[in-house]
Order: structure tokens, then C-alpha cells, then sequence
């Protein structure tokens, strides 16, 4: 057994850990990412939300990926049955970037990651968490396997849990509740798109809706070098129906929304298609005493409105300063300083999704006569501003959305 010791210890190197890291670290503390893959490594979540831009800002990480030649992003495009509804970043109501990018994950990620070791975090990758001891106050012990047949015994005084979807701690610690949300599964994979449309949007995320099953959805990412993430999601007796390979599913699916169909009529399937279901998921508590959940490990639940790599960001830069404070020997006010925001925004994204897959949201992307100035609200929105309290749909968002989609209701 390898006996280490760090100040703080963060479980994943994407986005939320990367960039926890590297804040941390700017503040003088030993910083050791631990990463169970080895980057880069393949992820969806390609499309970000403008108000990713701010927190790469704010948290000093925007150079290291501004250059990288992503596809831009300025709105976002649902269509169903031959109609479509466009919203445009540069409409919205709050004050923000008007575009951001759709990304290649595996360079995005990487790019992030490499910027938090520059500014003197630890990385170490192929390492799994296997269990972590908090019975001593402040002092935290990590069991971690390396891939190459290594075991260490890591002591910290702080654990961030940014392992996404494998949520390490909730896990760990019996912190998972089930989501209220029903269960879904997704199809998905990159292709290289060959999409000659003119009329088609590139720099628009571009979500389609079955036109016979309303609770299904479909994803085009658009990505630089004539790449694109395409996807499906719905009810998982739905998605595993027809038998066969993924592949063979994923095709058939898309060839049954017009849209899409005509759009990738000449698309190359040519990477791996992945699946996954149940996915959505709740914490009972986003901190403890020695430790924080961010990102996708603090809730998760559902893709549809690209909130995740904002959320992550928005977590890491929240979880700092309390960090901070309590290992300098303050008592930070952990349910103020950092979870109730964090809740405030899963709160907005979960209310809009329960709208979506409730089937109402649709019409009032649809409305043939939209109130322009809650049209911009709504933009601001799907622009990730979703602590703007200035925004009736952020500072209410169930209230508000129930009657505007009453309101809209044919």
C-alpha cells in the first residue's frame, strides 16, 4: 500500500474537477485529480450554453479552450411534424455572451484539464476510487486501485466529487434518492454528416420530436470538421423495441423523423453507437463535512436542455470559497454559499423539463404568436441564465411556466 497525502482531493477530471482544481490550487493548495479513464476519452454533452462562457471566464479557463476551433453555437432549433421554432442567443432577456460552442468532448475536457495541471493541480489518471473513510474530522482517507495494479492510501483534508454520472460519494455513502422523473434510455454516437442542406444551421443545436411519440426526442449536434453528435431518447421499452445492434436502432430511428432523415439521408455511421437508460437521478445532500458534489455527481436529470456542463461549471465555482475558508479554519455557510444556488438552477432546468416531456413546453416554442418580450425570457433560458432572478421564469419557474403553458395550450 502507497500511503500519499494532499490537501484536497477531487474524484474526476472533466469540467466540474478541472476547473475546481485549478481554482484551488490558484489559492495554494496541493490539488490531486484523480481520474478513473485516461484522457482524451469520448463524452456527449457536445453542446454548451452561453452561460458556460461566463464561468470559463470568471474562472480563468476560457484561453485554454477559446483557440481550440470549436463550432460556434447561437441558438437553438425544435422542430416537429415540418414546423419549426428558432430562439438566438443574441435575443435573450439577461445581459450575456451571445454564442458559444459545440464541442468535440474528448479535446474539450482534455484541454480543460491540462489548463488545471499548468496552474499546479496533480493529475493522475487510470485511478478508481474505491472507498473513502470520513469517521476522522478533516482528515479524509482514500482507497484508490490504479489501472496498472497499484494501490495508495491517500489522506486529504477535503474530497470534491466531480465524477459525473458514476457519482462516487453518493454511491459510497447511500446519498441517491430516485428522481421523480420516469425512466428513459438514449441512443447516440458522432457520424461524419455530409448535410448539404442549404437552409441547415450549423451553428444551431437542432432538437426533433417523434412525430407519433410525443416523449421522444432527437439531438444534432453540429461539430467542426463535418462531424456531428446525433442522438434519440425515450421511454426504454420504446428505445429496445425493435431488437437488433444499437447501430441498427439508432438508423431507424432517425429515419422516422423527417427532419433528421433528410438531413443525414447521406451520413456516415461511422463510430460506435452507445446506450445508456436511467440516467436521471437526485442527491440528498450537495456537501457534508468534509466534502462537496459537483456536476452531474450532486443530480442529473435529463439532457435536454444542455444544462449539464453549465451546472458543473457553476458548481466548481461556487464549491471554492467555502472550501477555502474552511480549510484556513473558517465555518463557511455551506447551504447558503454553495448548495442553495446550485439547487436554485437544477431547480429551473427540472421545472422546464418537466414542461417538455409533460408535452406543453412544446407549444409555447411553437406559438404562432409569441409575446416578444417572454420570448427573450425564455431565451435567456435556454442561454444556461438560469440565476438571473430578474427573469420571472428563473425567480418562478414552475408558477410562471404553468401558466404560460396554459396560456398556449391549443
Amino acid at each position: 500500500m502507497n500511503e500519499q497525502h494532499t490537501d484536497i482531493a477531487v474524484i474526476g477530471a472533466g469540467p466540474a474537477g478541472a476547473t475546481v482544481a485549478a481554482l484551488l490550487a490558484d489559492r495554494g493548495w496541493r490539488v490531486r485529480v484523480l481520474e478513473r479513464s485516461h484522457f482524451p476519452r469520448f463524452a456527449v454533452g457536445e453542446s454548451l450554453l452561453p452561460r458556460c462562457m461566463d464561468a470559463l471566464a470568471a474562472a480563468g479557463m476560457l484561453h485554454a479552450v477559446e483557440n481550440a476551433g470549436y463550432q460556434i453555437k447561437r441558438g437553438v432549433t425544435f422542430t416537429e411534424a415540418g414546423r419549426e421554432a428558432s430562439f438566438s442567443f443574441d435575443e435573450q432577456f439577461t445581459p450575456g455572451w451571445a454564442s458559444t460552442w459545440q464541442v468535440l468532448r474528448a479535446d474539450f475536457d482534455h484541454r480543460l484539464a491540462q489548463e488545471a495541471e499548468r496552474r499546479g493541480a496533480s493529475l493522475y489518471f487510470g485511478q478508481t476510487v474505491d472507498s473513502v473513510d470520513f469517521s476522522e474530522p478533516g482528515a479524509p482517507r482514500l482507497s484508490i486501485s490504479g489501472d496498472d495494479g497499484t494501490t495508495t492510501d491517500l489522506s486529504a483534508r477535503f474530497v470534491c466529487d466531480a465524477s459525473g454520472f458514476a457519482r462516487v460519494l453518493p454511491r459510497l455513502l447511500d446519498l441517491d434518492r430516485p428522481g421523480n422523473a420516469p425512466a428513459r434510455a438514449a441512443l447516440f454516437t458522432h457520424v461524419t454528416d455530409r448535410i448539404d442542406d442549404p437552409d441547415y444551421r450549423r451553428d444551431r443545436l437542432v432538437i426533433g420530436i417523434h412525430p407519433e411519440q410525443p416523449t421522444v426526442w432527437y439531438w444534432l449536434i453540429g461539430l467542426a470538421g463535418g462531424r456531428a453528435s446525433v442522438g434519440v431518447i425515450g421511454p426504454p421499452e420504446w428505445i429496445h423495441a425493435p431488437g437488433g445492434e444499437p447501430a441498427d436502432r439508432l438508423q431507424r430511428f432517425l429515419r422516422e423523423e423527417p427532419h433528421l432523415a433528410r438531413l443525414l439521408a447521406n451520413a456516415n455511421f461511422d463510430s460506435r453507437v452507445n446506450q445508456t437508460e436511467n440516467y436521471g437521478y437526485d442527491i440528498t445532500a450537495l456537501h457534508g463535512r468534509d466534502y462537496a458534489l459537483l456536476g452531474n455527481a450532486a443530480g442529473f436529470v435529463d439532457p435536454i436542455f444542455s444544462s449539464g456542463v453549465t451546472v458543473a461549471l457553476e458548481s466548481a465555482l461556487h464549491a471554492v470559497a467555502p472550501i477555502d475558508a474552511q480549510l484556513r479554519g473558517g465555518t463557511p455557510d455551506w447551504a447558503r454559499e454553495f448548495e442553495a444556488p446550485i439547487r436554485a438552477g437544477q431547480r429551473v432546468f427540472t421545472a422546464f423539463i418537466a414542461a417538455w416531456y409533460g408535452g406543453a413546453l412544446k407549444h409555447v416554442f411553437f406559438d404562432p404568436a409569441p409575446d416578444p418580450a417572454i420570448r427573450t425570457m425564455i431565451a435567456s433560458i435556454l442561454a444556461g441564465y438560469v440565476w438571473d432572478t430578474n427573469n420571472p421564469y428563473a425567480a418562478q419557474p414552475e408558477r410562471r411556466l404553468d401558466t404560460l403553458c396554459r396560456l398556449c395550450a391549443p
